[in-house]
C-alpha cells in the first residue's frame, strides 16, 4: 500500500473512531442492554466486541514489530466469543472507558509504526494471511459497520463516510464479479438503483430489498 493510501486509511478511520465514540457517550445504561441489530447480540455486545478487535489489531502490531506473524486471535474463534459474552454485560461507563481506551492505544500502534512494521504479515480465524498494511482499513470497516449495527438512530449506514463507501464499494463490487460466471459480473440494475452506502451495504449483507437477492451477514 503506498504511503498516500495508508495515511487517507488510517486518517478516515480515526475520525470513524470518534463518531462511534460520540454514539457510544450518548449510550444510557437501558440502551446498553438493548438489542442492536445483529442477531443474539446486545449493543453491550458489539461495544464489547469492537474494543476487543481493537485490542488484536494492537496485538497483530506488536507481533510484526517484533518480526513476528501474530494471531489475530491467540485462542481461535472460542476466545473470540467468549472474550465478547464475558465483557457485553458491564455497565456502560465501562463499555465506553474500554473502548475509548483501546481506540486510544490503537492510535498509537498505528503512530509508531515503522516501515518494516507496515510490511509485516499475520493470520486471522475469519480471514486467514493478512497484511498489517491492510489492518487500518479492516478496522475501519468494523467500525463503520459495527456502529450502524448499534441500531441507534444517530448513526445509520447512510452516515458511513463517503470515503469508507468508496474504497469498501469497489472492493466489494469486484469480489461480488469475482463469484459469478463470465459474462454476468455486472451488479443488478436494482443494486445500481441505490445510493453508494446502500449498494455497499446489500453487498456486506446488512441492507435486505424485495428486487434484490439476499446476502447473508458478513
Amino acid at each position: 500500500m503506498d504511503p498516500r493510501t495508508l495515511h487517507e486509511t488510517v486518517t478516515g478511520c480515526a475520525a470513524a473512531h470518534q463518531r462511534l465514540l460520540a454514539t457510544a457517550d450518548a449510550m444510557t445504561e437501558v440502551e446498553a442492554r438493548a438489542d442492536s441489530l445483529l442477531p443474539g447480540w446486545t449493543r453491550g455486545h458489539v461495544l464489547t466486541h469492537l474494543a476487543r478487535n481493537a485490542d488484536s489489531h494492537i496485538g497483530l502490531f506488536a507481533a510484526a514489530a517484533r518480526g513476528e506473524v501474530g494471531d489475530q486471535y491467540p485462542g481461535g474463534l472460542a476466545q473470540r466469543r467468549d472474550d465478547i459474552d464475558v465483557g457485553a454485560g458491564r455497565p456502560i461507563d465501562e463499555l465506553v472507558d474500554d473502548l475509548r481506551r483501546t481506540i486510544w492505544r490503537l492510535d498509537q500502534a498505528w503512530a509508531g509504526a515503522n516501515a518494516a512494521t507496515w510490511d509485516g504479515r499475520a493470520r486471522s480465524p475469519m480471514a486467514g494471511d493478512m497484511l498489517i498494511a491492510d489492518l487500518p482499513f479492516r478496522r475501519w470497516r468494523e467500525t463503520e459497520v459495527h456502529h450502524a449495527d448499534l441500531g441507534m438512530p444517530a448513526f445509520t449506514i447512510d452516515d458511513w463516510s463517503t470515503g469508507y463507501v468508496r474504497r469498501e464499494l469497489d472492493r466489494e463490487t469486484k469480489a461480488w464479479a469475482s463469484r459469478r460466471p463470465m459474462g454476468m459480473t455486472n451488479l443488478p440494475p436494482a443494486a445500481l438503483a441505490l445510493t453508494p452506502a446502500r449498494r455497499t451495504a446489500w453487498l456486506l449483507g446488512r441492507y435486505q430489498s424485495p428486487d434484490l437477492e439476499h446476502i447473508t451477514w458478513a
